[in-house]
């Protein structure tokens, strides 16, 4: 028996000296290779100490349409973007959340309630190097259904899920739709350096799990060893089946004024979105102040503000409080589309899961939108949204 107690102590101390060398040493978020030239975003996080997004040629005609929301940038930036397919990554909005990281240089944005009364955004990267981004939380099966509509096998970055056994079940929706270890960007099947905690980019304490942060670059690295960049392991594109939105240059008045406030909880996360003339691009408030990205320091803005209505319900499924969300992302509903200062009442509609979201005026024809970023605001049916 002494013998057995022995052994079992030299092999536990052999296993944590090991253990000990190499988590000591684990590599810290490496810089990304591609085409363009590196900046440093800057902060206090530990994480912006040894990672620099990529920046293109600012100087470069810009000729090349980004099918994700009808930006032009030039041609580098599109050989770079050629390469991998459309990331999206679950970022949080709660108090301790902010100011967030990467949300300004996404594509597209999705924006929710995802349970008491917190909003939530899915950030839709394809044209642009966000650089860090977070703090990254966990999916939602409503989520999951508009970044469908991209591809059959988007890039889906996310820390776990909800799981309840219903219709709310994310984690087990991920895999029925055949994502599991392929398009699934799972932290919790993926790890370090991909995904690492910060406690210190936000420079004062927060709770644990508004800490994590990853790097788009990494992200589309990991897409990459499972074969899956702008094709997948079959040597589909990814856009053989997307359907892009209908852009143009719109005259933008400097003299418009335009204020769209949503209430949703208040507080905290009531928002206002107010339109600036100068350069035509919606300014958002979160909570009474400047939402701001910490990449940039700047206050996050949006080309396009889309106001869905949905119908709002609980998922019934024993989670905690019954605080699981669900919305009727699929049909038709009400729709208010603002651009360059000017509001469309229009009609949403979304045959099912993989189906592109369609918005039409009351004519029937199809609404155009701005060059520039896209920014979807979840409300219920009846929710107050006013506009000065």
């Amino acid at each position: 028996m002494k013998k057995v107690i022995l052994l079992g102590f030299i092999v536990y101390i052999v296993t944590a000296g090991v253990s000990y060398a190499v988590f000591s040493k684990a590599p810290s978020i490496t810089k990304p290779e591609g085409t363009g030239s590196k900046s440093n975003p800057g902060g206090l996080g530990k994480i912006d100490n040894d990672y620099e997004a990529l920046t293109f040629d600012p100087n470069a005609p810009k000729t090349e349409v980004c099918p994700l929301n009808g930006v032009k940038y030039g041609r580098d930036q599109k050989e770079w973007w050629e390469k991998h397919r459309p990331l999206g990554v679950m970022i949080e909005n709660h108090v301790e959340s902010r100011p967030q990281s990467g949300l300004q240089a996404a594509d597209v944005i999705y924006e929710s309630v995802a349970e008491g009364g917190i909003t939530r955004f899915l950030a839709v990267y394809h044209c642009q190097d966000a650089g860090i981004v977070g703090p990254v939380r966990s999916a939602r099966t409503y989520f999951l259904d508009f970044m469908s509509e991209y591809t059959e096998f988007p890039l889906y970055a996310h820390v776990g899920g909800a799981n309840s056994p219903g219709p709310a079940n994310a984690l087990g929706q991920i895999e029925d739709y055949g994502w599991g270890q392929y398009n699934d960007l799972s932290q919790f099947s993926i790890g370090f350096p991909t995904f690492r905690r910060d406690e210190s980019r936000l420079g004062r304490e927060v709770a644990t799990e508004h800490t994590m942060y990853s790097v788009t670059s990494k992200l589309w690295d990991i897409g990459a060893k499972r074969k899956l960049t702008n094709v997948d392991k079959d040597g589909e594109a990814w856009d053989a089946g997307f359907t892009p939105y209908s852009f143009k240059d719109a005259s933008a008045s400097k003299n418009a004024s335009q204020t769209i406030s949503i209430p949703w909880s208040g507080g905290n996360y009531s928002i206002e979105w107010t339109y600036n003339g100068k350069e035509n691009a919606y300014l958002r408030n979160n909570g009474g102040t400047a939402h701001t990205d910490r990449n940039t320091k700047k206050q996050l803005s949006a080309t396009n503000v889309v106001v869905l209505f949905m119908r709002e319900s609980r998922a019934n499924d024993g989670y905690e409080g019954n605080a699981h969300m669900l919305y009727g992302t699929k049909g038709t509903g009400d729709a208010m589309v603002f651009t360059a200062g000017k509001q469309t009442k229009a009609t949403w509609k979304k045959e099912d899961r993989t189906s592109h979201l369609v918005l039409t005026d009351a004519s029937g024809q199809e609404v155009t939108l701005s060059p520039g970023k896209l920014w979807f605001v979840v409300q219920a049916i009846g929710a107050n949204v006013t506009v000065k």
